[in-house]
C-alpha cells in the first residue's frame, strides 16, 4: 500500500502511542512516535512530516493543556504550514479555542473515534499536499514567466539558482562590471542577457563577442574599429564592438582566451573609458557596461602568469557563479518542458510527454555538458521518439550513471570542498551557522570558505 503521508505522534502514554501507530499504519500512514514534548521539535527538524498529532498534557497531574499550547506554538513557529491536530482526555471548548488560536488545524478528544481520526488525517494531509502543489506551480510559473524582460530560458527552481536569480535582480540595474563563471553549458550567455534586459540599458544594444574566436591580427579592428586605409584590406571604415555597444552592454565571452597583449588593450579601455580606432588619432569615449564570462579558474591563471590581476579586478566588480546542472536537478523538469515546447514548435510536431522513467533517467544523469547537453538530448528525443511519450530509450543516455562517490573522485580538492559547502547550505535552507556545525567547522572558518569560493550564505 502506498504511504498516505508521514505523521509524527506525540503522547506520554505508551499504550496510546502503540494504538495510534498501529491503526494509522494499517491505514497506510508512515508513523513516528515520541513520548516527551522535548523530543517533538528536534524530530521535526530532522525530517519533514505531513502532520503532527500531539497530546495537550504530558504529566498526570497537569490538565490545563498549557504544555501542549507551548509545544504547538513552537511547532507553528518552526513550520507554519505543518498541520497540527491536538488531542486530550480533558477536552473543553475553551481549550479547543485556545489550541485553534495557537495554530492547530483540528481538535480530537480521547477516547477517539477511528472514523473521525482518519477523516481528520485525510483532510489535513490532502490540504497540505494541495497547498504544496499550488506553491510549487506558482514558483514554476514565476520562473517560467520570470520578469517581463527576462530570458524565457532562465529557470531557477533549485535553491542554488534562486540565489543566482536574487543576485542578478539585485545588481542588474547598476552599471557594475560583472564576471559570470561556471562550467561549459551552464547558461552564462542566458545570465548575460538577463542582466542586460533587467538593466537601465535594456533599450540599447547587447553586443556579444567570443574572445577566443578573434585572430590576434584583427583584434583591435574587431574591438575598436578602423578607418579606411588603416591597413591593406581596410577598404572602408569599420565600427568596433565597443562603439556598437555604446550606451548598452558589451558581453565578452570566453574572456580567459585573451592573449597578454589583448588583455592590456582591454584593460586600457576599462581603466580610462577611451579608445582609438585603428588608423585614427581621434579618441572616442567608451560608454558600455562590460559583462564577461569564462569557464576557467582566473585566479589560477593569475598565479600561473596567464591572466592580468588588474584586468581581473576591473572585470570582476561582482562575480556570479553558475552551478553545474548536476547540482540543480530541481530545475531539470522545468528545463525539459521549455526545450520540448521550443523544439516541438521548430519541427512542427506535437509536444511530447516525458515518461516518469525517462524523467528519472534525466535527473540521475551526470550532465557533463550541463544545460546545453540537456537541450541536445531533448532535441534528439523529439526527433526520434516513436510516440507522443518520450521513453528512456529515446534519450540516448546509455552510459552508466556515476555514483556520487565517482563524481567527487573526478573533482579537485577545492571543487569537492565547494560542492560540500553548497550541499550543506541547501540542506539547512541557507543558514550558514547550522551548515557550519553540520560540516564540523567553526563560524570563522566557514565564512572564510564562503568568501574563498564566492558562495552566498
Amino acid at each position: 500500500m502506498p504511504t498516505r503521508g508521514k505523521i509524527l505522534i506525540a503522547d506520554d502514554q505508551p499504550e496510546i502511542l502503540d494504538a495510534l501507530s498501529f491503526i494509522c499504519s494499517a491505514e497506510g500512514y508512515h508513523c513516528t512516535t515520541v513520548d516527551r514534548p522535548e523530543a517533538v521539535i528536534p524530530t521535526l527538524r530532522k525530517s519533514e512530516y505531513d502532520l503532527l498529532l500531539m497530546d495537550m498534557n504530558y504529566h498526570p497531574d497537569r490538565t490545563s493543556g498549557q504544555e501542549g499550547l507551548n509545544l504547538l506554538r513552537q511547532a507553528h513557529q518552526l513550520d507554519p504550514a505543518l498541520p497540527v491536530v491536538v488531542m486530550t482526555a480533558w477536552g473543553s471548548i475553551p481549550l479547543a479555542v485556545d489550541a485553534i488560536q495557537a495554530g492547530a488545524r483540528d481538535f480530537l478528544q480521547k477516547p477517539w473515534e477511528n472514523e473521525r481520526l482518519f477523516s481528520i488525517l485525510r483532510t489535513q494531509i490532502e490540504l497540505r499536499t494541495a497547498l504544496k502543489r499550488k506553491e510549487r506551480l506558482e514558483a514554476e510559473n514565476r520562473v517560467l514567466r520570470s520578469a517581463q524582460n527576462a530570458p524565457s530560458d532562465f529557470v531557477a527552481l533549485s535553491p542554488a539558482m534562486q540565489e543566482v536569480q536574487r543576485v542578478i535582480e539585485q545588481v542588474a540595474p547598476s552599471d557594475a562590471n560583472i564576471l559570470i563563471t561556471g562550467e561549459n553549458g551552464t547558461g552564462k550567455g542566458v545570465v548575460a542577457r538577463m542582466l542586460h534586459q533587467l538593466s537601465t540599458r535594456s533599450q540599447q544594444p547587447l553586443i556579444s563577442v567570443n574572445m577566443g574566436g578573434i585572430p590576434e591580427t584583427l583584434f583591435e579592428s574587431e574591438m575598436f574599429g578602423h578607418v579606411k586605409g588603416a591597413f591593406t584590406d581596410a577598404r572602408s571604415d569599420r565600427v568596433g564592438r565597443f562603439e556598437l555597444a555604446d550606451g548598452g552592454t558589451l558581453f565578452l565571452d570566453e574572456i580567459a582566451n585573451l592573449t597578454g597583449s589583448q588583455q592590456a588593450k582591454i584593460l586600457r579601455v576599462l581603466e580610462i573609458g577611451e579608445f582609438e580606432k585603428v588608423g585614427s588619432s581621434r579618441t572616442q569615449k567608451a560608454n558600455a557596461r562590460v559583462l564577461s564570462a569564462t569557464n576557467a579558474d582566473l585566479r589560477r591563471d593569475i598565479d600561473a602568469g596567464k591572466f592580468r590581476e588588474d584586468l581581473y579586478f576591473r572585470l570582476n566588480t561582482i562575480q556570479i557563479h553558475l552551478p553545474p546542472l548536476r547540482e540543480r536537478t530541481d530545475d531539470i523538469s522545468a528545463l525539459v518542458k521549455l526545450f520540448l515546447d521550443e523544439l516541438a514548435g521548430r519541427y512542427r510536431k506535437k509536444t511530447p510527454e516525458v515518461s516518469p522513467k525517462a524523467l528519472e533517467s534525466l535527473q540521475r544523469h551526470n550532465w557533463p555538458g550541463n544545460v546545453r547537453e540537456l537541450r541536445h538530448v531533448m532535441e534528439r528525443a523529439v526527433l526520434l521518439c516513436g510516440s507522443n511519450t518520450i521513453q528512456p530509450s529515446d534519450l540516448g543516455l546509455h552510459t552508466a550513471q556515476p555514483t556520487k562517490a565517482s563524481v567527487l573522485e573526478e573533482m579537485d580538492l577545492e571543487s569537492v570542498e565547494a560542492h560540500l559547502i553548497r550541499k550543506a547550505l541547501d540542506r539547512h535552507q541557507g543558514n550558514a551557522i547550522t551548515a557550519a556545525k553540520a560540516l564540523g567547522l567553526s563560524r570563522s572558518a566557514f565564512y572564510r570558505r564562503l568568501q574563498k569560493y564566492k558562495i552566498a550564505g
